[in-house]
């Protein structure tokens, strides 16, 4: 047994009260504070806290007993007598971030201490609103957890990234696995066993910017996910803003041209119909079909089992088709991203997603477009960049979000 059961156990008992749900609370504002401002001598926690030293005393000897805490030993301090310094045992709990993909997942683990000790990268799934893709996906996470031997009775939380509607306070999904009156986290829970949450894709890799990635004293932030669709995760003031009913975001479904072509939302003229990764795969199939040229039928000669990654692939060796089309579509998301600049006058825009890794062959037209459209002294109070994380930053904020929603931090 873990240590850290006993106190986990206390963490879900829903009918803890008086003293010992009060202790709880107590201990889970230490676990925050070391969690968000790193190790602290008692003295301080009971300044910071206004709870006396002897019951952080009391409290941290708890914690420590339980194996969330370590001592650190004596501070470096040279002025009289000097204290201990207490904080996070970083291999006491572990956090477990999926993030679904329409023809793959990513799982990565994060110790207590925000690090990423496990990640696993393009396990192949394909995403579909049924019960045999919910079940695959099942079987997927418990046979990344089963190998992780002892360490898997350490996972304490997870979270689950789909694309779409998602409800994180209800636990509903609206777009993916909405076919049960159950909550989705609550049959994830059950088949995994593990305590779960899901989350939209894109807000958790916009959180796991903000937390480890490029963000650093920014407090108002876009991140723009240029996937498969095109989305949001939005900062304001520090914190991570969701709406009413958690669904802010959905910047691919404003109607932005006057074509014929359907989004998968059931409209017509949405943004991503023309700047996400969809439409790169359907115009480059076009133009191949009128006679374009491209390395890609080199290693792929059936134009319709073309995928984005292989025209990602093209543009990063400089295939001139490629790169004209992700041109294209940089410039008219620039056109999208002025509209956010003008309404939102953010610090920084951060660029994510597949269609990031072509770096300059999207945001130099990204950039371009930005400054024809938007409003001048708007834009120069807002710094861009390009996504740090890359493909490990929806894992990374799934395993916060987990860590930070059951901790309270």
């Amino acid at each position: 047994m873990a240590k850290s059961d006993s106190f986990l156990n206390e963490l879900f008992n829903e009918d803890l009260s008086g003293v010992a749900y009060k202790n709880l609370q107590l201990k889970k504002s230490i676990l925050s504070w070391f969690a968000n401002q790193g190790n602290t001598t008692i003295a301080d926690l009971s300044k910071m806290l206004n709870i006396s030293s002897p019951k952080i005393a009391e409290l941290i000897n708890e914690l420590i007993n339980a194996g969330l805490v370590k001592d650190f030993g004596k501070t470096e301090s040279t002025v009289g007598r000097r204290p201990n310094l207490y904080g996070l045992e970083a291999n006491s709990l572990f956090f477990l971030g999926v993030e679904v993909k329409n023809n793959h997942i990513n799982i990565g683990l994060l110790n207590f201490q925000k690090e990423l000790v496990r990640f696993q990268e393009q396990i192949p799934f394909e995403l579909s609103n049924t019960a045999a893709s919910l079940d695959e996906l099942c079987t997927l996470i418990n046979h990344f957890t089963k190998e992780l031997k002892g360490t898997a009775r350490k996972i304490s939380g997870l979270c689950v990234n789909l694309s779409g509607r998602i409800n994180y306070k209800t636990g509903y999904s609206y777009s993916y696995f909405h076919f049960n009156d159950e909550p989705l986290t609550k049959i994830l829970e059950r088949r995994l066993g593990i305590k779960t949450y899901i989350e939209n894709d894109s807000r958790s890799m916009a959180y796991g910017e903000f937390c480890s990635g490029i963000v650093q004293d920014e407090k108002d932030v876009i991140f723009i996910n240029a996937d498969y669709g095109i989305a949001l995760g939005v900062m304001i003031n520090g914190e991570l803003y969701y709406g009413k009913s958690g669904f802010a975001g959905e910047f691919g479904h404003i109607p932005f041209f006057d074509n014929e072509i359907l989004c998968h939302c059931g409209k017509k003229g949405c943004l991503e119909t023309e700047t996400s990764g969809q439409a790169l795969i359907r115009e480059f199939k076009r133009r191949l079909e009128n006679g374009a040229t491209s390395v890609v039928t080199r290693k792929v000669p059936d134009i319709q089992q073309i995928t984005l990654a292989d025209i990602l692939e093209a543009a990063n060796q400089d295939d001139t088709l490629a790169i004209e089309l992700i041109a294209d579509i940089g410039e008219k998301l620039g056109k999208g991203v002025a509209i956010l600049i003008n309404l939102y006058n953010p610090e920084l825009i951060i660029l994510g997603g597949a269609l990031s890794a072509t770096g300059e062959s999207i945001f130099l037209p990204l950039r371009s477009a930005i400054n024809k459209y938007s409003l001048s002294l708007v834009n120069n109070d807002t710094r861009y960049k390009l996504s740090q994380l890359g493909k490990k930053a929806g894992v990374i904020g799934a395993s916060l979000l987990a860590r930070n929603k059951l901790f309270d931090i």
